[in-house]
């Protein structure tokens, strides 16, 4: 591509998200025509759709009047960057947090960053996970200095005063009626996960949380056990380590790892 053209298209790009301001006379011959404007629509309801098919938690407990006019707000500031609509969104969790006709609706930034999680976890690499038979093959001094890695696909997120993952839960499923009992307002961790197929959600401690940035950190076994017990010293470490290997959140490592082979 000659950069008379990437200039072009640059330019172009720059003009259907702001009219004014445009040097290149190609493009300002463009804008100028009715035809533009139509066009310059259609792509911003593209953006906008894309939104919403991202965020549906967020666009379902606000209703989609409110979705897309917040929507076209957030797409105006932020366009896309990446042609893979799919990836659309990373910021809108950060503007939701600072809009304010969502300040009544604390937990809102916090729903949206599920959602965003979700489509990272659809779209990750795909990896076998780790079954807790591989970790019952290692001896107890071994095993307290492994270093366990989180799946690609697995995210998580602690929310200290709130139940966002009950809330986004609800709202991203039809849930059943056991399901829509009345909330409790407290702190909820979220792990979602995609260790096979199909992604996979689930509430965790303050601990679980603690324990998986320990692991994405590169820290020991033993030592992300301790974190966790930072964070919740009546933590039952086996059974959050279970449940963890249950959900699929951490992948299996090479048959011939460094940790494997190492002496103690």
């Amino acid at each position: 591509m000659t950069s008379a053209h990437a200039q072009f298209q640059s330019a172009f790009a720059a003009a259907l998200h702001a009219g004014d301001g445009i040097a290149d006379p190609a493009v300002q011959a463009l804008v100028a025509q009715p035809a533009f404007a139509v066009y310059r629509n259609t792509v911003m309801k593209g953006c906008v759709d894309a939104l919403e098919a991202n965020f549906p938690a967020v666009a379902r407990l606000v209703g989609s009047e409110w979705f897309h006019s917040a929507a076209a707000l957030h797409v105006a500031d932020q366009p896309p960057s990446d042609a893979r609509l799919v990836n659309y969104g990373g910021a809108f969790p950060g503007f939701l947090a600072t809009f304010e006709p969502a300040a009544d609706l604390t937990y809102l930034a916090g729903v949206a960053r599920l959602d965003a999680m979700w489509s990272e976890a659809h779209v990750a690499a795909d990896a076998a996970p780790l079954d807790a038979a591989w970790l019952a093959r290692h001896e107890p001094d071994t095993l307290a200095r492994l270093v366990l890695t989180p799946h690609p696909a697995a995210r998580w997120a602690w929310f200290h005063d709130q139940p966002v993952f009950t809330i986004w839960h609800r709202n991203r499923t039809d849930g059943d009626a056991a399901e829509m009992r009345e909330l409790i307002w407290r702190g909820e961790g979220a792990l979602i996960t995609r260790p096979l197929d199909a992604i996979q959600s689930c509430v965790i401690g303050e601990a679980a949380c603690a324990f998986l940035d320990a692991c994405a950190a590169g820290a020991s076994l033993a030592d992300a056990a301790e974190r966790a017990l930072d964070a919740d010293p009546e933590a039952d470490l086996a059974a959050l380590l279970e449940g963890l290997l249950r959900a699929g959140a951490f992948t299996r490592p090479p048959i011939h790892s460094a940790m494997e082979e190492r002496t103690p």
